[in-house]
């Protein structure tokens, strides 16, 4: 399959609301030959990267709107512009190859117009940009209601984040400590010649500053090192794990921090990890195995305890909840497309639910860690504070740390260039009944509310 129909087609996909290009690009890249699988993929991400932009641009050019039956030639189109706009492609390769994509769609018609449309890009097309620059949806590249929302919630950095959702993510790599320590393995990819910093908040983290076949890395199929970004790896210091602790990772899909946790503390007495559904757990069974490292995996939802939960008290849980993703969309570019402004407060709902299901299972003096890959508010603080405000015995515990912002409850990471994704976390711990002293040596629930 031509690699730019590859990435129309995926990209039709999540036009239409039915897919995101984690799901339907895969299948359509084993119909690419291999050579080209790279280039499909850069199509497919970089579309949906610009998409806001190149929407705006694609209206200027049209005679008229494309109807909603017609979203493979806008995704056709949206292709063309991206290689014109943004790559090295020569224009009458980028041309010449997405037209001729055209006859595969069945739309014979649509020769026509998607020449006619990129050449006028070819010709206009930048400077139609510069002339659309006053708009923040083409200078920013986001959707409106998410521009006006970043714009809202961080009025300082809103702009900087847009900056870093479009930029390329960095290569972040955990290196497992239970078989190597970061200053071996930074030494190791310096003899292997592939050029590496140490990561500035994770003490397991290792930035690689070019691109690399993950597969290829040394020590990689033996489970010395695995990808995760910076910002997911602070989970496990944060939880405080120490030796013949019993914890729950729910929502753990596809098990980076599960894994993690596992190699953190190897004196865990378990690890339930719980996901919604069976299929999404064959990723984090994966993982362990590549790893060497077992969890009780348990498919069901979370909110369900009479379902899965065998009434033993946990002592550490990490809820990292269903979210927005509005952290991390330098990697999935395509929630550009597919979040909508309504599924906030449903997101917003769930997390609740999760949280109050879940707290039962927490033993007195027990730390649940909340975490999200979201930037917004209504997910993040806002959250803590209205679960703080309905539960007796829940308690914030501090965030001390160097990385993120403080928030009114919890700490938030924005997106960095060439550092780490945009996430949130905050600690809770379950206070007694009366102001004893906690176990671990925390503070009495009424002195932990100070």
């Amino acid at each position: 399959m031509n690699p730019r129909l590859a990435a129309a087609r995926a990209l039709t996909a999540v036009l239409a609301g039915k897919a995101s290009l984690g799901s339907s690009l895969p299948p359509l890249l084993d119909k690419v030959e291999a050579r080209d699988r790279g280039l499909a993929q850069d199509l497919a991400f970089g579309a949906a990267r610009w998409q806001p932009r190149l929407s705006l641009l694609a209206d200027k050019l049209l005679e008229k709107p494309l109807k909603a039956g017609d979203r493979d030639v806008a995704a056709l189109l949206l292709v063309g512009l991206y290689q014109l706009l943004y790559t090295r492609i020569p224009a009458h390769a980028a041309i010449g190859e997405t037209v001729g994509c055209a006859a595969s769609l069945k739309k014979p018609w649509a020769k026509g117009l998607l020449n006619a449309v990129l050449r006028a890009a070819q010709r206009d097309g930048a400077a139609l940009l510069l002339q659309l620059e006053q708009d923040p949806v083409v200078r920013t590249a986001h959707p409106r209601w998410l521009q006006k929302h970043l714009k809202a919630s961080w009025p300082q950095h809103w702009e900087a984040i847009c900056q870093a959702n479009n930029a390329h993510p960095p290569l972040i790599l955990r290196v497992n400590r239970r078989l190597v320590s970061r200053q071996a393995y930074l030494q190791e990819l310096h003899a292997a010649g592939i050029a590496a910093d140490p990561c500035s908040f994770s003490t397991d983290g290792v930035r690689l500053l070019s691109a690399h076949d993950v597969p290829g890395l040394p020590g990689f199929a033996e489970g010395r090192v695995s990808v995760q970004d910076e910002a997911a790896q602070l989970a496990a210091g944060l939880l405080e794990l120490a030796p013949g602790q019993r914890v729950l990772d729910a929502c753990c899909a596809p098990g980076g921090k599960t894994c993690h946790l596992l190699e953190h503390q190897p004196g865990l007495a378990g690890v339930v990890a719980l996901d919604l559904e069976e299929k999404r757990l064959q990723r984090v069974r994966e993982n362990l195995q590549r790893l060497h490292l077992q969890a009780q995996l348990i498919a069901a939802d979370g909110r369900q305890t009479k379902v899965w939960w065998d009434g033993q008290p946990f002592q550490r849980i990490l809820l990292d909840a269903p979210c927005s993703a509005t952290g991390v969309i330098r990697r999935h570019p395509d929630i550009k497309i597919t979040r909508q402004p309504a599924d906030i407060a449903a997101l917003a709902a769930l997390q609740g639910e999760l949280l109050d299901a879940l707290w039962p299972t927490l033993e007195v003096g027990g730390i649940l860690l909340y975490a999200t890959c979201s930037v917004l508010p209504e997910e993040n603080t806002n959250n803590i504070a209205a679960f703080l405000g309905r539960t007796a015995d829940a308690r914030e515990l501090p965030i001390s740390a160097p990385f993120g912002l403080q928030q009114p409850h919890g700490r938030q990471l924005l997106p960095q260039l060439d550092g780490h994704d945009g996430f949130y976390y905050a600690r809770l711990i379950k206070a007694a009944a009366d102001p004893t002293p906690l176990p671990g040596g925390h503070r009495p629930a009424q002195q932990a509310a100070d």
